[in-house]
């Protein structure tokens, strides 16, 4: 490690052509880097191509969240009440995954745009303190911090469900928990613990300790929609490595090329028996689309 050699990844970073991100969190960093001028080497940001984010982290989550409650508790979702914090792609996965099990789905937001998606696909929109006290399932998708407090989870119903499938341990205040004066913690099997609070004597039960509950309490998503998100990744490692010496790239953040994300996409086609409709030349040339595509601008919003 570091202590036997303190210049191991400066020596690494020599070796490194190029880096390719598949996460959201991952991707963020990245920009940031790429805006203070410390990125080290050209990036190719693989979670926005549209077969990643749209996929992986929207069907993903929506197969791999109730996967992940059901392992773990075995509870009903039908007839409960299930908060969804964030409404991007995760927690719109997530939001479907509980609706159509049967539970009345409350979303919280802080952008407007989602916030009215949510309202037209028949989800509430409130904030985590008017719901805190109703909710049965609470789920955190936002990746970032502080979003569920202890304070929040002590105001919960007895055996409500708090997980998190959006980023790290500190998207729910595990810390604020572990560390609540008199806090009982029960692990009823591992990944699945009741912590009790001093006061009330009732108790919420945390899966995964807070991480990532579709990996801890699940097996993570189906292998066909990860699929989708690793031909990007390779793709985005040939296009590295083929363009190593040419310059074609700087220190900066790239997201692969409209063709490359449809071309993901119809390699998956196959498998699930689906048959393209193929452009005329001369519909092509009405809509100024080519017949092989790429099909959509850059900007298009899927």
């Amino acid at each position: 490690g570091l202590k036997e050699d303190p210049k191991k990844y400066t020596k690494m970073k020599e070796r490194l052509v190029g880096v390719s991100e598949e996460t959201t969190t991952g991707v963020k960093r990245l920009y940031q880097m790429q805006a203070n001028g410390t990125l080290l080497f050209p990036a190719i940001n693989v979670n926005d191509s549209v077969t990643k984010s749209k996929f992986d982290n929207l069907y993903g989550c929506r197969h791999s969240l109730p996967d992940g409650l059901m392992r773990a508790t075995d509870v009903m979702i039908a007839g409960k009440v299930g908060v969804v914090c964030g409404y991007g792609d995760v927690g719109k996965g997530c939001a479907f995954a509980l609706k159509q099990a049967g539970a009345r789905v409350i979303v919280t937001e802080i952008d407007p745009i989602c916030a009215l998606q949510a309202l037209m696909e028949g989800f509430q929109v409130l904030t985590l303190e008017d719901v805190v006290s109703e909710g049965d399932i609470f789920v955190t998708t936002t990746g970032n911090k502080d979003i569920i407090m202890v304070d929040h989870m002590r105001k919960m119903k007895n055996n409500a469900i708090v997980c998190n499938i959006g980023h790290f341990d500190n998207e729910i205040d595990m810390q604020g928990l572990e560390t609540y004066p008199g806090v009982k913690r029960i692990t009823i099997k591992p990944q699945t613990d009741r912590w009790v609070f001093p006061e009330t004597k009732s108790g919420i039960i945390v899966l995964a300790e807070g991480r990532l509950m579709n990996l801890g309490c699940a097996t993570g998503h189906p292998s066909f929609v990860m699929s989708c998100s690793f031909t990007n990744q390779v793709i985005a490692q040939l296009e590295l490595w083929k363009e190593r010496t040419s310059g074609k790239y700087e220190k900066k953040v790239y997201v692969l090329p409209k063709h490359l994300d449809e071309k993901v996409a119809a390699l998956h086609l196959g498998k699930l028996g689906a048959k393209l409709t193929k452009l005329t030349k001369d519909q092509s040339d009405y809509i100024s689309i080519p017949v092989e595509g790429p099909y959509k601008p850059p900007h298009y919003r899927y």
